[in-house]
């Protein structure tokens, strides 16, 4: 009869204990205070006007909407709108370089700068990662100005209208503030 008592005892303890530790871990201490946005625009690039060619790539496709040679770097400066339509308002620019990363000339990687004057927030956001020419893309974002200070997140990137050479990418922003963060804008 002791012994079931004890048995009785240590499971009851252990459960406790790993109630508490549930508890613990599944806590939002982790994001109190933190601070988030999403939202969605359009970039519109179009080739010789907003992206230009730099260095042509070594060996692989051509240079079409959607490839070009493995190593070709080109710098882009492309209107970021609210709708797809390239007449919406303009909100941003993205200013930019990719590099082909891939021999099959569809996989790039990218570096940017996206300054904004979205809603009441004003800034600019960094953006560095590896994105498909013709696949929706996941970038990380990993700092920004203004308001966008301290911003953590990523940027889903898919094409929209890839005929021809004028294109069309939507960025889809999910951007993190960590608690110390003071995005002014967010308060309002």
């Amino acid at each position: 009869m002791a012994m079931a008592q004890s048995v009785k005892l240590f499971i009851l303890i252990n459960l406790l204990f790993a109630l508490s530790f549930k508890a613990i871990s599944t806590s939002n201490y982790h994001f109190y205070g933190l601070k988030s946005l999403r939202f969605t625009l359009y970039q519109h690039e179009t080739l010789n006007k907003t992206a230009y060619l730099i260095v042509n790539g070594v060996t692989g496709q051509g240079i079409t909407p959607t490839t070009s040679p493995f190593g070709s770097l080109f710098a882009y400066q492309d209107n970021l709108t609210i709708t797809s339509n390239p007449s919406s308002k303009v909100v941003g620019i993205s200013e930019a370089i990719s590099i082909t990363s891939t021999l099959d000339g569809l996989g790039n990687i990218a570096i940017s700068k996206t300054t904004l004057e979205y809603k009441r927030l004003k800034g600019s956001i960094s953006i560095v990662g590896s994105a498909h020419s013709i696949e929706p893309s996941d970038l990380p974002i990993v700092g920004g100005t203004g308001d966008f200070t301290f911003v953590q997140g990523y940027m889903t990137s898919t094409p929209v209208n890839i005929s021809g050479f004028a294109v069309t990418y939507k960025f889809e922003f999910h951007l993190y503030w960590p608690p110390y963060a003071n995005p002014s804008s967010l308060h309002n």
